[in-house]
């Protein structure tokens, strides 16, 4: 569930949820999955509805994106120079409707802004741990410096 064009090294793949009387189990990653790397860290974000959480951009880190509650609009761009899919822009909708994790090689700016009703929950597990001079933070609306022109508003039709 993306528009889009692909982006080389991002990976979508769909996850089990295993529900029964007492609650719902929810798979994310596993150390035989194809595209799991190596363990660094997990940590978990969430989102007001309409609110926009980007541009970040790893240098070194490979992230795994999962929305565990309510609806995100994640949305990466490839800002990578010299990258066979440089300047493609992919908008993935994720969550409950759409329960799979996205996972995005350094280099390439993301972020994400919830939608619906409710607060969302994203899941984070990265190759390495945080380290905050290994992170590029960018404005979400004044891309400064870097060539990214996407528009967060909701598009009708």
């Amino acid at each position: 569930m993306f528009k889009g064009s692909q982006i080389k090294g991002v990976i979508i793949t769909p996850l089990k949820k295993i529900a029964d009387e007492r609650g719902v189990i929810f798979h994310m990653m596993k150390s035989t999955d194809p595209q799991f790397t190596k363990f660094g860290e997990i940590y978990f974000t969430s989102g007001y509805p309409g609110v926009v959480k980007a541009w970040h951009v790893h240098k070194e880190m490979t992230i795994n994106d999962c929305c565990i509650v309510g609806m995100v609009k994640l949305v990466v761009y490839d800002v990578r120079k010299g990258s066979p899919t440089e300047g493609n822009c992919m908008e993935i909708f994720i969550g409950e409707h759409n329960y799979c994790v996205v996972q995005i090689p350094p280099g390439v700016a993301n972020g994400y802004k919830a939608y619906g009703e409710k607060m969302a929950i994203m899941a984070n597990c990265a190759d390495m741990p945080h380290v905050k001079e290994e992170l590029i933070y960018i404005d979400p609306f004044k891309p400064d410096g870097y060539d990214i022109s996407y528009d967060w508003s909701l598009k009708h039709g």
